[in-house]
């Protein structure tokens, strides 16, 4: 019934691990399908390499039910369902706890823009969030999680930034395909390493100017957007030569 989406998620989760992102079982991809109002998630605690297609559960984009699926959804799935609630242009979501954007997170920072590595994913800063309080904790911890990313973008572009820090938690990164939702997620962890490496050697180093990072994030992203080949990218000009 749901076979095209959980064998998409099953390959983005598969990425994941093989790019270095999860230690043992800590980090999970979803996929959504609007249309038909479900999601398709990692389930809970599977090792990577024991896992299998029709492992993937798939549950209501309304209420979180299982629709099909023997395993439990992974933990997260209710961060996840709030990204897809209030961000309509998401089609995947990643979460996971890779060193460097998770050092970033348990520091309460926002990884700093400091060159034009991160300017070609993120139109800024990687955005951190608050807190989440002891009520919050105390109820829907998942959702609440959800809830404060969704709060700390009230004023930012998903698209923009296709990502945040949860303080003394980790990453969250998404993209309008699971398997772009994962290469913002390898992007994000690389540059994470070089803001830490560019701290290490320079200690309150600059920023990337703003001049030098709108172009570099304009000429991949938008309408006058010109890097890569015709048909590679969604929307922007296309050159034959």
């Amino acid at each position: 019934m749901h076979t095209a989406l959980k064998q998409a998620v099953f390959e983005a989760n598969l990425a994941l691990a093989r790019h270095g992102l999860v230690t043992l079982t800590w980090g999970n991809v979803s996929g959504v399908d609007r249309t038909r109002g479900f999601v398709a998630i990692k389930p809970s605690g599977v090792a990577y390499d024991a896992m299998k297609p029709e492992d993937i559960v798939v549950v209501s984009l309304e209420d979180g039910s299982v629709l099909e699926g023997r395993l439990r959804p992974s933990s997260d799935l209710p961060t996840h369902l709030a990204l897809y609630r209030a961000f309509p242009s998401v089609g995947g979501v990643v979460h996971r706890h890779s060193t460097y954007a998770t050092a970033f997170a348990q520091a309460c920072r926002p990884i700093p823009c400091y060159g034009t590595t991160h300017a070609d994913h993120f139109h800024g800063d990687v955005p951190c969030t608050r807190f989440l309080s002891p009520d919050e904790v105390a109820g829907d911890y998942e959702g609440g999680t959800g809830g404060v990313i969704v709060e700390r973008f009230q004023d930012l572009d998903p698209e923009a930034f296709p990502g945040a820090l949860v303080p003394g938690h980790g990453p969250f990164t998404w993209g309008k395909t699971p398997t772009k939702a994962v290469e913002n997620s390898v992007a994000l962890e690389a540059f994470a390493k070089m803001a830490f490496l560019t701290e290490s050697l320079a200690p309150g180093a600059a920023t990337l100017p703003a001049c030098i990072l709108d172009k570099h994030y304009l000429r991949k992203h938008g309408a006058t957007a010109y890097y890569g080949q015709e048909g590679a990218r969604p929307g922007g000009r296309h050159f034959s030569s």
